[in-house]
This record gives C-alpha cells, sequence and structure tokens, in this order.
C-alpha cells in the first residue's frame, strides 16, 4: 500500500499564513509550498483569511454603474410612459398606411400584423418608437397598463 501524507500538514499550514500575511499572491503561494492554486485558495477560504479591498474599490463600481446610465427596463418604462402621455383618447383606431409584407419589412416598419386572411395577409407598416417594434399606435395596445386592462 502506498501512504499518502496529508496535503495540509502543520508545515504547510505556518508556510501558508506566512506568505498570505506578506502579500504573495495565490499562485505564488502555491508555487512555494507545492500545491495547486485552487488547493491555496480552498483552504484560505476555509480559514476565514481574505485580503482587503483596495481603498476605493467600491466608488470604481459605483462609477461604472453612473456610466451605464439607466436600466433596460427603466428605459423601456419611460418610453411607454410618453406614449400613454401622448394619448389623449385611449381606444382610437390606428391607421396602416404604410401596409408591408413580410420581404418588405425592417426595423423601422411597425411590425402589428393586419388583415387576418392570408391573400391579404400583411404588417402594419407605420414608423417605429425608438427601441420599440411597433408604431404608437399599436404600442398602446401591445403594452396596455394594467388600469387600462381592468376596464
Amino acid at each position: 500500500m502506498l501512504a499518502t501524507s496529508p496535503t495540509w500538514n502543520d508545515e504547510r499550514l505556518e508556510a501558508l499564513k506566512g506568505h498570505f500575511a506578506a502579500g504573495l499572491s495565490c499562485r505564488q503561494i502555491a508555487a512555494e509550498i507545492g500545491v495547486s492554486r485552487n488547493a491555496v485558495i480552498g483552504k484560505l477560504s476555509r480559514l476565514g483569511l481574505t485580503r482587503d479591498k483596495p481603498p476605493g474599490a467600491d466608488s470604481r463600481s459605483k462609477k461604472t454603474r453612473e456610466r451605464r446610465g439607466r436600466s433596460v427596463p427603466r428605459l423601456q418604462y419611460e418610453m411607454l410612459q410618453q406614449v400613454y402621455d401622448e394619448a389623449a383618447v385611449s381606444d382610437v383606431h390606428v391607421v396602416s398606411e404604410h401596409r408591408c409584407s413580410l420581404f418588405e419589412l425592417s426595423k423601422e416598419h411597425c411590425r402589428w400584423p393586419v388583415n387576418a386572411e392570408a391573400e391579404a395577409f400583411s404588417f402594419c407598416g407605420n414608423t417605429t418608437l425608438a427601441g420599440m417594434p411597433y408604431c404608437a399606435g399599436h404600442t398602446r395596445l401591445a403594452y396596455r397598463s394594467l388600469a387600462r386592462r381592468a376596464s
């Protein structure tokens, strides 16, 4: 039988703690004491040894968040709010003046399907709102508020 020695004996533990206190990286510690980097990371975690974050680390992530701006759901909410505010009459019939086929459809065309018959099937084709797949009228229909759904 082949006898194996434990990975973490007292000598290695003391070396680990000493190298950690000296500020060596996990890779450097692993090379010094003869174990894998993952073994060092796991043992440090089990011992509860952590390094303090460098000063300003939290402010960096805050700056990143500020640079990104508003979240996508917030932007969508604001766009929809603008559509609802502009709609003086809530249930106005939408006139699809620029109907187009599937082959003519592009990002600039409203994707609301009109005409259920297969021969006359087309899409609205009106100009879309920025960031939305539909024109203003069909956006109001597609994204109805909870208050409007109840009525």
